[in-house]
């Protein structure tokens, strides 16, 4: 009988040793410990960091290129123009069409808030990568499996779709809204509200039509007629109305602000101001140079007054590398900071982690697209009153109004509250406007060339690429070039595919290269939207 026992236990053991098995090798390969779905309020919040840390950050080499500040330290970078593919954000949209899913499966409608705001990420993101580089895989992208080598849709075809996009999604969140559908769970941004986002859909629109400018004449796209109907009519297409509407990234102690006083020694010196930047605020006597950036030690040294705008000294980015670090590291004795450049100020962007708000779609953006708009004639109405609105939404936002403005700059370029001196400077708006590079020109080259210069101006370190896809678009303002841009002196134009796109997905990659750049895939090759 024990032995029978024995037996029995064998067989038991292994008939269920064997039913363990019968699992098939899908389900065998599942990792118990990680998590096969997730909820689409968690997959939004990737989405939306995404927008954010992949699109170009503060003080990162997006903003040298848009010559905002310049690197003196070879050791961390250049200022050349001579990067080579895109960030690739396919991987994104993959996240997007896999919230939309996730949040089906709850049960909900076809037409629901994700679903919405996936239309405008995919607007989103599809320009953030073709504005850089051209034609791209769009209707047989993000497909897996079912389609591994897409082929590349035009450029023009890309921005239809993306204003498709875009308008389909400003029509969802009015019916949405319609019916009290009006929030999504797990947006940072506008805790949700779709009458919030409604009003960066129709901002980032006009972007989109703005940057299609030279495209004015094609009937295929109708920029004009779609620019002048979303202006006139704000019931059905509304717009941020001020600041409280911006989509903006709003840092804290664990999401820093990029410089802070953890890496003031890593980078605070090794950071100047550019004089793309600097010279056009000196040159309008605009106080914002004295609330971004700090006064030239040597010229404080040379017995000028921080309240003087000359003061105020950026370097050429076209500047040799070593001579701009020679320059930056001149010793001005006790008593003043080093270098012969201004840095950028210590007391905003190294006395905490906070930083200023990043935006990424910004209200003062919006009022200079709209008044180029009516430069160009695209729609009625006074480009000055635009143009006045967007340089006061700028100004108040670094706390420049009419009055006596108080401001601190470090003595001796250190971040200590005790190096900090304070002195003020008036302001008057009227005085500011009525300057001759200030005071709108008219509806001609001039004036739009003080709507660029000025919205260049709103754009430091925000909006990642904006202010240097304007200057790729107009040729305002003039970027500086030289030894120290290299590209032989030229501001490239584009950037190259991704190198997996030539080894996995090869012909299409190569005719898409035939198709418009002659079969160079080069940076300083003219996309569409630029011919």
């Amino acid at each position: 009988m024990r032995h029978h026992k024995i037996l029995l236990g064998t067989l038991t053991f292994l008939a269920l040793t064997f039913t363990g098995c019968e699992k098939s090798f899908e389900e065998l390969e599942q990792d118990p410990n990680r998590a096969t779905t997730a909820p689409a309020s968690l997959i939004l919040q990737g989405v939306e960091w995404d927008m954010f840390n992949e699109t170009g950050l503060p003080f990162s080499s997006e903003m040298r290129w848009n010559q905002f500040y310049a690197i003196n330290y070879n050791y961390y970078g250049n200022n050349e123009y001579q990067w080579s593919s895109f960030n690739d954000h396919y991987t994104t949209l993959k996240n997007v069409t896999q919230m939309e899913l996730e949040h089906k499966k709850t049960g909900a409608a076809d037409v629901n808030g994700y679903s919405a705001l996936g239309k405008f990420f995919r607007a989103f993101f599809m320009d953030q990568m073709s504005v850089r580089a051209g034609d791209l895989p769009m209707k047989g992208a993000v497909l897996g499996r079912e389609n591994l080598t897409p082929e590349y849709d035009s450029q023009k075809e890309i921005y239809i779709q993306i204003l498709k996009w875009l308008d389909e999604s400003n029509s969802d969140m009015t019916a949405l809204i319609a019916k009290g559908e009006t929030t999504v769970g797990g947006d940072f941004y506008f805790a949700g509200k779709l009458a919030k986002w409604q009003k960066i859909v129709n901002a980032f629109r006009l972007r989109v039509l703005i940057r299609l400018s030279k495209k004015e004449a094609d009937t295929d796209l109708n920029i004009k007629s779609q620019f002048a109907a979303i202006l006139a009519n704000p019931a059905k297409y509304p717009l941020p109305e001020g600041m409280v509407d911006n989509l903006e990234f709003v840092s804290n102690n664990f999401n820093k602000y990029p410089s802070n006083p953890d890496n003031f020694g890593f980078d605070a010196t090794r950071q100047n101001m550019a004089a793309t930047y600097v010279g056009l605020l000196t040159a309008r006597k605009d106080p914002r140079v004295m609330v971004t950036t700090e006064p030239a030690g040597a010229q404080l040294k040379a017995g000028k007054l921080p309240s003087d705008f000359t003061a105020f000294v950026g370097a050429s980015s076209g500047e040799d590398l070593a001579d701009m670090s020679s320059k930056a590291g001149i010793n001005n004795g006790p008593g003043f900071a080093p270098g012969a450049y201004s840095f950028q100020s210590r007391s905003r962007y190294y006395s905490n982690y906070t930083g200023e708000n990043i935006f990424i779609v910004g209200y003062p953006e919006m009022c200079f697209n709209i008044a180029e708009a009516i430069n160009r004639g695209w729609a009625p109405g006074s480009a000055e009153q635009w143009y006045q609105k967007g340089i006061r939404a700028s100004q108040e936002f670094y706390g420049v109004k009419d009055g006596t403005l108080s401001m601190l700059y470090s003595k001796t370029g250190g971040r200590d509250a005790s190096d900090f001196v304070s002195y003020n400077v008036n302001f008057s708006f009227n005085t500011y406007y009525a300057q001759p590079l200030v005071k709108y020109g008219g509806n001609n080259a001039a004036g739009l060339e003080q709507i660029i210069t000025q919205k260049y101006l709103a754009f430091f370190m925000n909006s990642g690429m904006e202010a240097y896809f304007d200057y790729r678009r107009t040729g305002f303002p003039k970027f500086m070039t030289g030894v120290g841009t290299g590209n032989s002196g030229r501001i490239a134009l584009r950037w190259q595919y991704p190198s997996s796109e030539r080894t996995t997905n090869a012909a299409n990659y190569k005719a898409a290269i035939d198709r418009q750049f002659a079969g160079k895939d080069d940076i300083n090759d003219v996309i569409w939207l630029l011919k």
